[in-house]
């Protein structure tokens, strides 16, 4: 179990709420008792009037972590899948604009944590990518169906499917993020972001923010039922081949789908 004080640091600048992961010696991966910390901290500071999401160290966020991927237990795995479904959700759902500004690698959950943020602000050393099929997991909370709404369905799939890592210009150029800064320069180009947000109306900045969730919550059935799939795949060849793959750091060897002959 996390400490709740040690996964996440939270720092009130003014009117907006600074909201740190920090696990960075795991690349600020959340297990399920991070992911409720972190939860916990976004609705703490619903009282601010933006709140930026960034990372401790040199990554962001690299999605979902298990201590034991190579012999993962299923209940562990489920708490964290529906951590990270909380934790997207909680962002969605928060009443205030939530910017991530990512100051190192996205990877995984973590691309998908960007995805949930109503702006993100990126550093130029930053990365971008989904690691599902690759480890054997898949991207369902936003990766499959909302991604694709910001930056194109065959876009979306080419990041889903096959894994690719992106730049902070490349992930510009595509909308996934809305501005890239200077690494020196990052927080305080945020910081501008956020001023400007700050001068207008709250209310009305909530109205739009909750109006603007209409594809997100359209999605969302999709979501808890990827879930379901994930959990009942958990222990299965494929997962465990692509965390051995992951800590060996080779490339997985998957077995192809069908390795005899069908029957009719």
């Amino acid at each position: 179990m996390g400490d709740p004080e040690e996964d996440v640091r939270i720092e009130r600048r003014g009117r907006a709420a600074w909201i740190r992961l920090n696990r960075p010696e795991r690349r600020n991966a959340f297990d399920g008792a991070m992911a409720r910390s972190v939860v916990a901290a976004i609705e703490d500071c619903a009282d601010s009037g933006v709140i930026v999401l960034t990372g401790e160290g040199r990554s962001f966020c690299a999605g979902g972590y298990l201590a034991r991927m190579e012999d993962p237990d299923p209940r562990e795995v489920r708490a964290m899948y529906e951590g990270s479904l909380d934790l997207v959700d909680a962002v969605r759902t928060s009443p205030r604009p939530v910017i991530a500004a990512v100051n190192g690698a996205a990877a995984g959950g973590g691309n998908e944590l960007v995805v949930a943020c109503d702006l993100a602000i990126a550093s130029s050393r930053a990365t971008f990518g989904q690691t599902g099929p690759r480890v054997g997991s898949a991207p369902v909370l936003g990766g499959t169906n909302v991604m694709s709404v910001q930056i194109g369905e065959k876009r979306a799939k080419e990041l889903s499917f096959l894994c690719r890592r992106y730049t902070a210009a490349e992930a510009l150029d595509m909308g996934l993020v809305n501005a890239v800064a200077d690494p020196d320069e990052l927080e305080a180009v945020v910081e501008e972001w956020a001023a400007e947000l700050l001068a207008l109306s709250p209310r009305y900045l909530e109205i739009a923010k909750i109006s603007s969730n209409l594809w997100w919550n359209s999605a969302r059935d999709s979501f808890r039922s990827g879930i379901g799939m994930l959990a009942q795949a958990v222990g299965s060849a494929d997962m465990l081949e692509g965390a051995r793959a992951f800590m060996e750091k080779r490339p997985p060897r998957f077995e192809p789908p069908f390795t005899g002959p069908r029957e009719h």
